[in-house]
């Protein structure tokens, strides 16, 4: 058992309620939906006659990591200096390009599970532990993935929460809050939150969540993850498998 999980036992043996992220921390999507973000940017970008500010996807990791897709749309736009765009109607028309390309970008030939994730929710299931999984997309794109992987809230997961779902998305504490009332759990120190992304980390934090993990299989990188001050950062989510 390596140092870095090891630092994490006593408190993983208290808790109850386990909440992941998905893209980039158990769906494996090779940043589609980041790469389909930088893309719906670029185009009502170039459509506005803004050729030079054409975004990476880099600076799309980085301001639009884990957050409800609109808002990451803005906050990426807003980091350009764009003193003549209205940058709230640009969003809107990003938007939508994103959401009619992701709805066929999604497919089974460019996602999967992360191989060991199933075992792992088993083994978390098996003593005694909720698993829900959370995200900053939309029910629709959010069940879709979960259609593509043949999984569904109440077999594979106890429960899917989306940003549909609550009033404020990440890093609102509002949807791990959400998963915690719909399980009995009042204690947050009781819970885990998990994902690849710096505001993974602050919804965990901002929920008081008894552990807060960061991942690097997905958006971020482990300096920039560990500028959030997690709890540990672990090379990928299976290896929680060795506390249980």
């Amino acid at each position: 058992m390596s140092t870095d999980i090891m630092s994490i036992k006593d408190k993983f043996d208290n808790i109850t309620l386990c909440v992941f992220d998905m893209a980039g921390t158990t769906v494996n999507e090779d940043n589609l939906v980041y790469k389909t973000v930088q893309d719906a940017i670029n185009q009502v970008l170039a459509d506005a006659g803004k050729l030079d500010k054409q975004v990476d996807l880099d600076i799309c990791l980085v301001f639009g990591a884990g957050k409800e897709k609109r808002q990451a749309i803005n906050d990426i736009l807003n980091q350009l200096d764009m003193p003549d765009i209205e940058v709230e109607q640009l969003t809107n028309t990003a938007f939508a390009v994103f959401k009619t390309s992701l709805a066929t970008a999604y497919t089974k030939d460019t996602l999967a599970a992360f191989e060991g994730i199933l075992t792992l929710i088993d083994k978390l299931k098996v003593s005694n532990r909720k698993v829900v999984l959370n995200t900053g997309y939309d029910a629709k794109t959010a069940n879709k993935i979960l259609d593509i992987l043949g999984w569904s809230a109440g077999r594979e997961i106890d429960a899917l929460i989306t940003a549909d779902d609550v009033t404020n998305g990440r890093p609102a504490p509002d949807m791990i809050m959400l998963a915690m009332d719909k399980f009995g759990i009042e204690d947050s120190k009781k819970v885990l939150k998990a994902g690849d992304s710096g505001i993974d980390i602050e919804e965990g934090k901002n929920t008081d969540c008894g552990l807060c993990i960061g991942v690097l299989t997905g958006a971020q990188t482990k300096v920039q993850l560990e500028k959030y001050s997690p709890d540990v950062v672990l090379d990928k989510l299976t290896d929680l498998a060795e506390l249980i």
